[in-house]
């Protein structure tokens, strides 16, 4: 084959040949230079620690530990040249390290491998991601809590199958998105407090002869204690895997709430109005306003549901300890990081600016035959019918309303005595919305006093 037929094999991107190509593939400088600061951070401990143990002088620390604020002022100005034909970040900054101070440069690498460093970079970066996300999660609960504080009484109709079922109040709806993500609030911390040993001195696999001090670089670098098992230490992605799957349920939650606004911001609904700061205008219809951020939101779980699913395929099948496989093991942690906390601040923002319009839930409240399941409620506690049958003297009402093109509290007493003859008077004392939500009383119910007890406790434990 001659040289020109190869090339043209080759593809135009890389004429040059199979050099091109294996530089090309085995480049990851392009994503993981995001990990500079943690990198160094590492580094900086690594050295510092190599000095305390005797390993390396005192003199080279300090030199190493100046080059390094070097570097990494560089790197925050813009001016540091990144290479791709160093393949990654730390030997981008290795590299560079040389060229400022020399010689003790290349002690720098001694007790530790390209493999214990960079889980401990990628830890150290998750790490940051999972408090932004709890600071983002935080942020969120709160304007919900104020959502709910301030609608504590206002009454809603409450929905399954999209169906009117009963009603609710706008506090109590609000309150259900504080529990879900405060779940993912608890999965964060949770997931923070398991990753957070340290896999620096862990080396290739099998640890190091060097005297080292992996307590100190761990505690240096703000870990619990260092990884106790060196092989499990530099092949484990684990806390990648439940940063994803965190981001995951959380974006799930996220995505439930922005259908729910795209819903209510309808002109069919009109429950609430979002802010024209997350809302666009149509570009030919002048009297639309589109939920723009919360269509986005709820398009981003695609993304980080196809990154938690592409790390979980690139780990099913590695032996231990380091495959190079798991280079690919962050631009889909990166993705879903930009993501998630993208979509937990819009949501944050649209909650705290949005309007709940009360006139248009309570008027929605009373539709559908809400208060249906209160009707036989009384019969059940007052006359003490059977459920069941009560059930079926309700569903015959229901019937008889809908026929009328009324509503239950419409009906006269001498119409629901005709399908029951123990009904009295009062039973249009809970056949109103308000009457049915302040009758849910129970721990967790809708009852606005239930909704201002769990606001309470939620400000408790999230110290708002």
């Amino acid at each position: 084959m001659t040289d020109q037929s190869s090339n043209q094999m080759w593809g135009g991107r890389f004429a040059a040949g199979p050099d091109a190509i294996m530089e090309a593939i085995n480049a990851s400088i392009g994503y993981d230079q995001r990990m500079a600061a943690q990198d160094i951070a590492g580094s900086r401990a690594h050295a510092a620690m190599l000095a305390a143990t005797g390993v390396i002088t005192d003199n080279d620390a300090e030199a190493i530990r100046e080059g390094l604020l070097t570097v990494l002022s560089e790197i925050d100005s813009g001016t540091f040249q990144f290479s791709t034909a160093l393949e990654d970040i730390h030997m981008n900054v290795e590299a560079r390290l040389k060229e400022i101070i020399g010689e003790p440069a290349g002690r720098l690498h001694t007790g530790r491998s390209r493999n214990d460093q960079v889980a401990t970079d990628f830890k150290l970066w998750v790490r940051d991601q999972l408090d932004a996300a709890e600071a983002g999660l935080l942020a969120l609960i709160k304007a919900l809590l104020a959502q709910a504080e301030a609608g504590a009484d206002w009454v809603m109709p409450g929905f399954t199958h999209l169906q009117v079922a009963q009603p609710v109040t706008w506090g109590h709806h609000m309150m259900a998105y504080v529990e879900m993500f405060g779940r993912d609030l608890s999965r964060v911390r949770d997931a923070r407090a398991r990753m957070n040993e340290s896999p620096l001195g862990a080396a290739a696999l099998a640890g190091t002869s060097f005297p080292i001090d992996r307590d100190m670089t761990a505690s240096a670098l703000g870990f619990d204690r260092p990884a106790a098992n060196s092989l499990d230490a530099v092949s484990d992605r684990d806390f990648a895997l439940e940063f994803l799957s965190a981001a995951s349920i959380c974006a799930v939650h996220l995505s439930r709430f922005a259908e729910e606004l795209v819903i209510w911001s309808t002109a069919q609904f009109r429950f609430v109005t979002l802010s024209d700061r997350f809302s666009t205008g149509s570009s030919i219809m002048p009297q639309k306003k589109n939920p723009d951020a919360a269509e986005l939101i709820r398009a981003k779980v695609g993304r980080i549901f196809g990154a938690n699913t592409a790390l979980m395929m690139v780990m099913k099948g590695l032996p231990l300890a380091y495959s190079k496989d798991m280079q690919e093991d962050k631009e889909q942690v990166f993705d879903a990081a930009d993501n998630w906390m993208l979509a937990l601040a819009a949501m944050e923002g649209m909650v705290k600016d949005m309007t709940a319009n009360r006139d248009s839930l309570a008027a929605a409240a009373g539709s559908g035959f809400s208060t249906a399941t209160d009707l036989a409620d009384w019969m059940v506690r007052v006359l003490k019918v059977p459920f069941r049958d009560a059930h079926h003297v309700t569903g015959t009402l229901v019937a008889m309303a809908e026929s009328r093109g009324c509503d239950l509290p419409d009906l006269s007493l001498e119409d629901m005595q005709g399908v029951h003859a123990g009904i009295t008077a009062d039973i249009f004392t809970v056949l109103g919305v308000e009457n049915s939500v302040n009758s849910r009383m129970s721990y967790g119910g809708t009852a606005p006093a239930q909704v201002r007890q769990q606001v309470a406790r939620w400000t408790d434990i999230i110290g708002a």
